[in-house]
């Protein structure tokens, strides 16, 4: 599915096995952001395969957060893809593995500003609620921010795993409202499209959803 020139969205729509959206960004660096389970990777091998793309020519992963079906994918990467997700959830999802789990350490960590990956600028938010150390990435060149779990198509991330925080989900949601969006790409569901539309979306969201946080 292409969202805008050089971005494509890999959209997980089956019911019957979790799996999250995938994001390609295309570049002088080939950029995917959360790659899913391992053992449902295919259906972005699949996507990458439609626009010529292998998986071996990914430059850099990006993770929005550290839950197994955005995550899990990287521990199978080659070794010239580098990796990168927060430090927060990273040593939050160590903690749950144990030391002696052979998942790989990031290449580098994201954390709150900018980030320069090839001739892409991208802002990182360290967006905690859904997960400790969960960060949206906001693309201002092209305004397009991408969720994670924190911001759905008219719904929010689930609080009610390890790490989650009703409280802290609020205050994340009502940052990211405040950024000039025109196209919002979540974790979960549907891309919304159109500024108009974003800001509905967030509006319906603070409207409702807050009154259960």
């Amino acid at each position: 599915m292409k969202i805008l020139e050089g971005l494509y969205g890999f959209l997980w729509q089956s019911a019957g096995e979790n799996n999250c959206n995938s994001f390609f960004v295309d570049g002088a660096k080939k950029i995917l952001i959360d790659p899913g389970h391992r053992h449902l990777f295919q259906h972005v091998r699949r996507g990458l395969g439609r626009i010529g793309v292998t998986p071996e020519q990914i430059d850099v992963v990006l993770v929005t957060h550290g839950h197994p079906d955005h995550l899990e994918t990287v521990a199978s990467l080659g070794p010239s893809t580098r990796w990168a997700m927060s430090r927060i959830d990273y040593e939050f999802v160590m903690r749950y593995l144990g030391s002696r789990t052979e998942f790989p350490k990031p290449a580098f960590f994201l954390q709150e500003g900018d980030l320069g990956i090839g001739d892409r600028a991208f802002e990182v938010l360290l967006t905690p609620g859904h997960s400790p150390g969960s960060v949206c990435l906001y693309w201002p060149e092209k305004k397009v921010l991408f969720t994670g779990d924190v911001v759905f198509s008219q719904s929010i991330g689930r609080t009610d795993l390890p790490g989650g925080s009703g409280r802290q989900l609020k205050e994340s949601i009502s940052r990211l409202a405040e950024l000039d969006v025109e196209v919002l790409c979540p974790g979960h569901g549907d891309v919304v499209a159109g500024r108009e539309q974003v800001k509905k979306n967030f509006k319906m969201i603070q409207d409702f959803w807050f009154n259960y946080l």
